[in-house]
Formats: C-alpha cells, sequence, structure tokens
C-alpha cells in the first residue's frame, strides 16, 4: 500500500486549551449550564436513562424494516456522555462527573457476557439481534458510544466505560469480517468508522485500526450484503424502504464513488471515518476518493450557510446545484458531521479550504441548531421560513401556530446532544500541530500549552471575532523557543495586516495560512488584522432557486432578514446594487451582535387587489424604500415568530 506524502498534522487535545470568555466562553457556559441539563431531562422523561437496567416486555415489533426510534436510543446517551466528557475536561464539575459515572455504572450492567451492548434488542427483540445492519442500527449505538467512552477517559482518567465498549468492539470484530465463519457485514448508518479510529489511537490497538478498514473497504461489494440478510429475513431486496442503497453510501464499493450521495449525515459520517483511515494507513487511493468527494460536495452540494442536504424525502443529497431555500433539510446533524470530515481533511491534506468550510458549518448552519438560551433546537436549518412552510416535510416537530420554531425535544433527537458536544469541544478546533509548525485554526478569546521547538510556551489570543478581525496573539515562555506560526486566512478575507512587536510582517502564504519562522520570546506579540466587509454572495448561475439574488456576509457569518425587523412580504424585498451596507454592534441584540444595516426597496402591486395575478400595464408597481436590518443567521427565530430569509433580490 502506497503511503500519503506529507507532514503529520494533528490537533491540539482539548485540556490544552483554555476558553474563558468572548464569544466561545459564553456559548460554553450556557451549554454548561443549560443545555448538557436540559437533555439528561429529556433521556429521563423519554425513558432512555431507564432503558439501560434493561427491563420491559419482550414484544416483536410487526416489521424488521422499521422498527422505530427505541433502536438508536443508545446513541443519545452516548453523544450526552461525549458533551459531559468535554465540559469535564476544561470545567470540572463533581456533581456532573456523579451523575455521568451513575450512568456508565448502568451501561456497563446492561453489557451481556459475550460484550453485546443494546438496551433495545435483548428486550424486546432477541432474535433481531444483528439480524438487519441495513436498518437497525446496532453498529451505529456503538460508534456514539465509543466516542464517549474514549472522551470520558480521557478527561477523567476513568477506564470503565472505556473497558466496556473495547469488550463490545471485540465482539464486533468476533462476528463480522472476511475470516471463515464471519459474516462480511456493515452498518447502515456510518459512525462507527470514525469511533474506531479514535479507539486506535487511544489504545494504539490495530485491531481497532483493521475493523475500522474492514468496514469501509466491505461496504457496497458484491453480492451486497443487505440483499443477503433481507432473503434471510424472509423479504425481498426490491422492498427495501428506500429503494437505492445509495441512502445509505452502499450502491457501490466505496472507492468507486464519484459524488456524495444519499442520507447527508451518514455520508459526512462516513466520508470523515474514510479520512481518519486514509490518515492512519497512508492509502493514497483513500486520499484521492476523500478530495474527489470533498471537492463535489462543496462545489455543487453545499449551502452558502455550510448546511448539507436539500430534501427532507432521504434527509439528503439530490443532485448537483440543487438547492432550495424555504424547503432546505440542512439537517443540524448533517453541519456538525460536515464540520467533523472538514477538520480531518486538513489533517490529512494541509489546506485551509477544509478549515474555512468546517468555520462556516460551525458558526451557521450547526449554531443555528440551538437557541440562544440554550434549551431549545432546531432539526432542519432552511434558508427561508414563512409561515405554513414546513421544511421538515415528515416531521412537524418545529412547527408551532404555523410558524417554523425551535422545540425542547425530537421524536428523533439525534441534534441537541450533537449540537451541545460540539460547543463542548469547540477548543479541539481552534489549534493544529505539525511537528515544529503551530497551525492557528480559529480565532477566539482562548490560551493554549503547547510542547513545540524544545520548549513549552503558552499562547494567549484576544479578539473580538466573529464580530471584528482584529486578532492579537501573545506568546508567553521561559526562554527563547524556534518555531513556525501558520495563521489562517479565511477565503473571505481579501485583505489582511499583520504584524509582530509593532514591525509590519510580509509572512510568505502558503495553502492559505500566513506562515511566521523565527525564534519567539516571552512577550512578542503578533497582531492579525482580518479586513470584513459586507460581501454581497451571488449563486452559481445553475443554482435555479436563487438566481437573480444575494446573500450577505462578514467574516463567518451569513445573515438573514427576519420580519420582526423588517416587515412581511420579504418575498418582494430587493437590496439596490447601490444600497451603502453598514455594520454596527448592538449590545441589546442576545447580549451583542453585528448587525447589517441599509436602504433597501418592497416592491409590490401599487394597488391592493383581490385578484390572484395582475398586468403590470394597468396595476404598475410601488418601490416603497426602507432601512433593513440583517441579523446572523444563527440567531434568527430567537424572537417573535415570523418570516425569514437568506437569499434576497438584487436590483
Amino acid at each position: 500500500m502506497s503511503k500519503v506524502v506529507g507532514n503529520r498534522a494533528a490537533p491540539i487535545p482539548l485540556k490544552q486549551v483554555s476558553i474563558t470568555r468572548g464569544f466561545w466562553g459564553e456559548r460554553q457556559s450556557v451549554n454548561r449550564a443549560v443545555t448538557i441539563p436540559a437533555i439528561y431531562r429529556k433521556l429521563e422523561e423519554t425513558g432512555r436513562i431507564e432503558s439501560w437496567s434493561m427491563g420491559g416486555p419482550a414484544v416483536p415489533p410487526p416489521s424488521h424494516q422499521r422498527i422505530g426510534v427505541r433502536v438508536f436510543w443508545d446513541s443519545d446517551s452516548g453523544k450526552w456522555l461525549e458533551s459531559v466528557a468535554y465540559s469535564l475536561a476544561t470545567h470540572p464539575d463533581a456533581e456532573l462527573q456523579a451523575l455521568a459515572d451513575d450512568l456508565i455504572d448502568a451501561i456497563a450492567g446492561a453489557q451481556r457476557d459475550d460484550g453485546y451492548l443494546n438496551t433495545y434488542f435483548p428486550v424486546h427483540f432477541p432474535e433481531g439481534e444483528w439480524a438487519n445492519l441495513r436498518d437497525n442500527h446496532e453498529m451505529y449505538n456503538a460508534g456514539h458510544l465509543l466516542e464517549a467512552a474514549v472522551a470520558y477517559a480521557q478527561a477523567t482518567g476513568k477506564r470503565k466505560m472505556l473497558d466496556v465498549l473495547i469488550r463490545f468492539t471485540d465482539h464486533i470484530a468476533a462476528t463480522f469480517g472476511t475470516e471463515d465463519g464471519k459474516r462480511r457485514g456493515y452498518g447502515g448508518h456510518p459512525e462507527i468508522e470514525l469511533a474506531l479510529v479514535k479507539l486506535y489511537r487511544e489504545t494504539g490497538e490495530k485491531r481497532f485500526l483493521d475493523l475500522a478498514s474492514y468496514l469501509i473497504d466491505e461496504r457496497g461489494q458484491a453480492p451486497h450484503y443487505y440483499d443477503q440478510e433481507s432473503v434471510q429475513r424472509g423479504e425481498q431486496p426490491e422492498d427495501y424502504w428506500a429503494r437505492t442503497y445509495r441512502y445509505c453510501q452502499a450502491h457501490l464499493p466505496l472507492r468507486e464513488h464519484t459524488e456524495a450521495n444519499g442520507h447527508s449525515v451518514r455520508a459526512c459520517y462516513l466520508y470523515a471515518g474514510i479520512a481518519d483511515v486514509a490518515l492512519e494507513t497512508g492509502d493514497d487511493e483513500l486520499l484521492r476518493l476523500s478530495r474527489l468527494l470533498w471537492d463535489d460536495l462543496t462545489r455543487h452540494q453545499m449551502y452558502v450557510h455550510g448546511g448539507v442536504g436539500p430534501s427532507h424525502h432521504n434527509e439528503g443529497f439530490t443532485f448537483a446545484y440543487d438547492m432550495p431555500t424555504e424547503t432546505a433539510y440542512c439537517e443540524t446533524c448533517a453541519a456538525i458531521a460536515l464540520a467533523f470530515w472538514a477538520h480531518r481533511m486538513f489533517h490529512l491534506d494541509p489546506d485551509s479550504r477544509y478549515i474555512d468550510v468546517m468555520e462556516l458549518a460551525i458558526y451557521n448552519s450547526s449554531l443555528s441548531g440551538l437557541s440562544h438560551s440554550g434549551d431549545e433546537f432546531f432539526y432542519a436549518n432552511p434558508l427561508a421560513a414563512y409561515p405554513g412552510v414546513n421544511p421538515q416535510g415528515r416531521w412537524h416537530e418545529n412547527m408551532e401556530d404555523g410558524h417554523y420554531r425551535r422545540t425542547p425535544w425530537f421524536h428523533c433527537p439525534c441534534c441537541p446532544p450533537n449540537i451541545s458536544r460540539l460547543i463542548a469541544s469547540i477548543g479541539e478546533y481552534a489549534y493544529s500541530q505539525a511537528g515544529a509548525r503551530v497551525y492557528v485554526q480559529m480565532y477566539h478569546d482562548n490560551a493554549v500549552t503547547l510542547d513545540v521547538g524544545g520548549g513549552e510556551i503558552r499562547l494567549v489570543q484576544e479578539t473580538q471575532y466573529p464580530w471584528d478581525g482584529s486578532v492579537r496573539i501573545s506568546v508567553e515562555s521561559t526562554g527563547t523557543v524556534a518555531f513556525e506560526m501558520a495563521l489562517r486566512i479565511p477565503d473571505w478575507c481579501y485583505d489582511c495586516q499583520l504584524s509582530v512587536n509593532g514591525e509590519a510582517q510580509a509572512a510568505p502564504a502558503e495553502r492559505g495560512y500566513a506562515i511566521l519562522s523565527r525564534e519567539w520570546n516571552d512577550g512578542d506579540t503578533i497582531e492579525l488584522t482580518l479586513a470584513m466587509p459586507v460581501e454581497r454572495v451571488m449563486p452559481h448561475p445553475s443554482i435555479r432557486q436563487t438566481a437573480g439574488q444575494i446573500a450577505l456576509q462578514r467574516g463567518p457569518l451569513v445573515y438573514c432578514l427576519e420580519e420582526v425587523d423588517n416587515g412581511p412580504r420579504l418575498a418582494n424585498v430587493c437590496i439596490p446594487e447601490t444600497s451603502e451596507l453598514d455594520v454596527s454592534f448592538d449590545s441589546e441584540l442576545f447580549g451583542g451582535a453585528s448587525v447589517i444595516t441599509g436602504e433597501a426597496l418592497r416592491i409590490e402591486p401599487a394597488e391592493e387587489s383581490a385578484a390572484l395575478y395582475r398586468h403590470q400595464s394597468r396595476a404598475g408597481y410601488n418601490e416603497a424604500a426602507f432601512s433593513f436590518k440583517a441579523i446572523p443567521y444563527y440567531l434568527w427565530a430567537n424572537r417573535a415568530p415570523g418570516e425569514m430569509r437568506v437569499w434576497l433580490r438584487s436590483c
């Protein structure tokens, strides 16, 4: 197997990054005080915590195909525990840790002697164990529990859950594989692949990496495993409810894929796992595949706010340049999974373009999934909202009095603990290191401790980012330390100034980074100023749904208009090309946020009429000027209900 050529970059461990203030300091504080407790209460109220006691009647469901949400209840506990672990890593809390320990004790008590771990099948459907990998989420559950186990061991030093999940993983490896006597199966909902690589990195045990590699290489192979298991269940493969294995990225062997397809969360989790395996094995073919899929998704199938997956019918991808706005699905979990994949792509192929997408997805279509108060959530993240328009189609849980609103929980609550674990772990995305080079990936108030260049240093970031593009980084060290600092220059920034100790620097650029290579001393200070003008973003001409329209972006934030600020009928609002766009900081808007204002026109028929259509030659139009106000997209739907729109007419 050929090897990937290049430096091995790795993220800085979460424990080494301290965030106490600023944008993410505030978001993490809300996560600790509100979101994590709110999710746990829902886990209790819905029976998910109690399910680990393995009680309840063994009543088989009527169909193998669509058992219901209980088959992935275990994953909700896993993601909550992972969020708790990240929080404990940076903010110890004895009461929270005790609550988590109790849940871990229950999980350990639910494990069978052979290592199998699941709250549904042993109690409610014993003959269904491993009988329907396509639909029943057993490996998906295992993956989220695995991620929690690794994170909890790293945060607390406690191995109980890690040991439980190692036994479960060994059970999976003993059941599935290419060896004689094993089944050649793989999970219908990818996620375990990236979790296995985390377990490999934590333990150094290659068998876990080998299992991840097997699951990637076996997917979609002929004869098709899902066909075989369907027949064994007495079903016809052609009766598959999703109609095609594209839904679960299993229609072809993965190395033959040429585009992102199917369910968007499954896809991005899988692609993240592929990137992880490529990095650890040095497989050039998987690197090629990762770049190919990345380019397809980001050039043909990604929304302006970093969302992915336009369709509620498959919760995923359709075809190139298909970008509906009101009915955009853009599941919160999909944006988070895209951020995970982007982070891994950088470490596989160090280039700022991946971090640019990561930042876009985090600040916009991920963070919009959580209310500012921290206790209500979006499942889908549309780019326009009008009374009566439900972007989720099948599910109506975010609809309230005809308006699309966040809600405290879902029938399928995968998104709440997902956004919680992302916020709790945000420090892990701030820096990467490759030998004597330190990459500064995200700009926010934080401090990080590093071993680099033969010495220990501390970098302290001070900034109002994302509201302002001025960043100050101070070096603290006990002596002179030689290393490179690579500062990301985001793709939205066309002008920046850089200085060290007050002296302007003409730093060489490399794959989107300004490289400062020197001997650093205690007290050295870097000043980076990223120009943050308001940009009118135009869609690709093949995106039919937004042709002739613009979106407003400033820095990493995409903006929107809401009815509460601008009145109704936002589809009739037009921003003239000559309109000056101003930025101001509104200290009253959710503790402070930058808003965009300017002159716009509301273009409507000159006279009110009950007629559905009118001839312009008779009716005429009024162009009423007014001052519009745009707010960051992630903050929409936190005030009075009403219309919202990202894409606006340009005139």
